[in-house]
């Protein structure tokens, strides 16, 4: 890289960026000709008498809001002056709380960027943000760095500034040291450890005191997946795992220590009557022996409390029992004794309150009752206006399953009676909200609504 990385920053408040720019890498980088940051105050292009550059929100509320004139004048500014010295218009982002969230992908993009001579402009926003006309016709991209509110843009811009500049070839002295970090591979870093050998009664692990580069790497990669398992599971989404990596986690997962399954506190009542026809109309709808099985392995796979199967039809009950009993001290447990472990899971209850009963019976607590829904709306009676369902958030149930049991009903035929709705404390979400097609099998259904309040995130 022959020209330096090009940095501009468009904020109120400049001095913000004196200290962090004047001391460690940053002054080093800067000093050596590797970065070049710009200041800009919008306030500097305000026509005002007071240089104001902020005014009342249309709409009400409170605060204010930051004018789209000062901030386009400043903007116009700054490209002009690289224009001049023959830089390209490069990527200008805004930080905002709404914008995509920085991650280290996002940072090697950028860093890509400035490395190929293109300016990377911040615009920090402040009060209750920025006229929105100025992101749309500048063609702004919001960029967040947490879901913490603070008081102004410049934080962050700080934070983008330093994970791009980190990147940068020379500005971290040895190239590893900028990617062999948090983040870098989808996963938190290992533990770090340095002289004394022993602090407060703890040793540096000994495999890091051995001098073997390939077992110091084992551990190092078996740390990094251990911590993110404990603090970040949902970072093993992005990560690119293998199978030993993934037989580690799970041998980790399932060690001693480990909290109690989340799905322990979760029972599924898969509901025959009340449930709806397809004109709408309330009816009881007959077992299906593939439903049976597929909710019980289901159930199996992510450790649930139970499962109940309500009918109110005693015929219907004594050949679910016949079924349950093949599977489980009959013929067929001797055969396959997985799905026989499987369906000692499965209860015959007559109704949803039998089944709420049971839960309340084995927890010690009366569950909550989550009903669901492929629709938006409940279907109402004839000549009147569908009523909308107000749907509880997966973050919201997950934490409820820390707290007790709940019991998820499952409707058969064309989805649950209004009466269910009623009875229930909250109604999950859709899973397919969007989608124009929306008529899972209800084994489908219920695979995916357990996946989505207890899957395992890799």
């Amino acid at each position: 890289m022959t020209s330096p990385a090009r940095f501009t920053i468009l904020s109120l408040f400049p001095e913000f960026f004196s200290g962090p720019l004047t001391c460690a890498q940053m002054a080093r980088a800067t000093e050596a000709g590797l970065l070049e940051v710009r200041l800009v105050n919008p306030r500097d292009f305000s026509t005002l008498r007071h240089h104001h550059v902020d005014d009342r929100p249309y709409g009400g509320g409170p605060g204010m809001v930051m004018q789209a004139e000062p901030l386009a004048a400043a903007l116009a500014k700054a490209e002009d002056d690289n224009t001049e010295r023959g830089v390209p218009r490069g990527r200008r982002l805004v930080m905002a709380p709404s914008g995509r969230p920085l991650t280290q992908a996002l940072a090697r993009e950028l860093a890509r960027d400035v490395c190929s001579g293109l300016p990377l402009t911040l615009v920090c926003g402040r009060y209750e943000g920025i006229d929105e006309r100025l992101i749309e016709t500048e063609g702004l991209e919001p960029v967040s760095v947490g879901e913490a509110v603070i008081n102004g843009g410049e934080a962050a811009a700080l934070c983008v500034l330093e994970a791009v500049a980190r990147l940068i070839p020379g500005f971290m002295g040895k190239e590893e040291s900028g990617d062999d970090e948090s983040f870098s591979a989808g996963l938190l870093e290992y533990p770090h450890y340095t002289r004394p050998e022993v602090y407060r009664g703890l040793p540096v692990p000994e495999v890091l005191r051995g001098g073997a580069h390939a077992a110091v790497a084992k551990w190092r990669r078996r740390a990094s997946l251990a911590r993110t398992l404990a603090r970040r599971p949902e970072l093993l989404a992005q990560a690119e795992l293998d199978g030993d990596d993934v037989e580690f986690l799970r041998a980790t997962h399932l060690g001693a220590g480990r909290p109690a399954s989340l799905g322990r506190s979760l029972f599924i009542c898969l509901l025959h009557h009340p449930v709806l026809d397809k004109a709408g109309k309330p009816c009881t709808v007959s077992l299906t022996n593939l439903d049976i099985h597929d909710m019980c392995r289901v159930s199996r796979t992510y450790e649930l409390g139970g499962v109940f199967i309500a009918t109110p039809l005693s015929d219907q009950r004594e050949l679910g029992e016949r079924l349950l009993g093949h599977w489980t001290e009959g013929a067929g447990g001797r055969v396959n004794p997985d799905r026989a472990e499987a369906l000692r899971l499965a209860r015959m209850v007559e109704s949803l309150e039998e089944a709420i009963l049971r839960v309340t019976e084995m927890a010690g607590v009366a569950p909550r009752v989550l009903a669901t829904s492929a629709r938006t709306h409940q279907r109402p009676p004839r000549g009147r206006k569908p009523r909308p369902l107000t749907f509880t958030s997966w973050p919201r149930v997950r934490g409820w399953l820390a707290e007790g049991p709940a019991l998820l009903v499952l409707g058969t035929g064309h989805g649950l009676a209004p009466e269910v709705f009623q009875k229930a404390h909250a109604v999950l979400p859709p899973l397919r909200p969007f989608a124009a097609y929306n008529h899972l099998p209800v084994r489908a259904a219920a695979a995916l609504l357990v996946d989505r309040l207890l899957g395992d995130t890799m």
